[in-house]
């Protein structure tokens, strides 16, 4: 099977990524900062630089959203969620106008969330790797039909 890209692949909001973990570093360090600067106790000190710890984890935790998809399957991994798809679960590859990201139409009827791709920041991009999502799909659909009727 010819596939426009080769496999393994991931997608992921890079710029996006890459903004959130800076915000990530500069909160900690300025909240770490402003802690060692005021006259505080080493208690109060502490709650400071763990609130900038958390800060950065909830980015983090923002900044690690992916979908990799191979030869068995997508794994899609989400804020709070990582869930593995066979090729065969995977019926639409969606990103419509105004969509937040894109939505994988299951065969058990049900749709998915897939935050690795969105076109915030960069749509263009996120168009593309949308559509290199959707033929890696189909091309599996259409292999997989051939399979079953021959």
């Amino acid at each position: 099977m010819s596939d426009a890209l080769p496999l393994p692949v991931t997608f992921r909001p890079g710029r996006t990524r890459a903004i959130l973990l800076t915000a990530g570093v500069v909160i900690f360090l300025v909240i770490s900062g402003i802690a060692m600067l005021l006259e505080l106790g080493p208690g109060e000190r502490l709650s400071f630089v763990i609130t900038g710890a958390l800060i950065f984890w909830a980015l983090a935790q923002l900044a690690r959203v992916k979908v990799v998809a191979d030869e068995s399957g997508v794994t899609v991994v989400n804020i709070a969620s990582k869930r593995r798809l066979d090729w065969a679960e995977i019926v639409q590859v969606n990103l419509r106008p105004g969509d937040p990201w894109v939505f994988l139409n299951l065969s058990d009827g049900t749709s998915l969330p897939a935050l690795g791709i969105q076109p915030g920041i960069a749509k263009q991009r996120a168009i593309a790797d949308a559509q290199a999502l959707r033929a890696l799909a189909d091309a599996r659909a259409t292999a997989r039909q051939a399979q079953d009727q021959g």
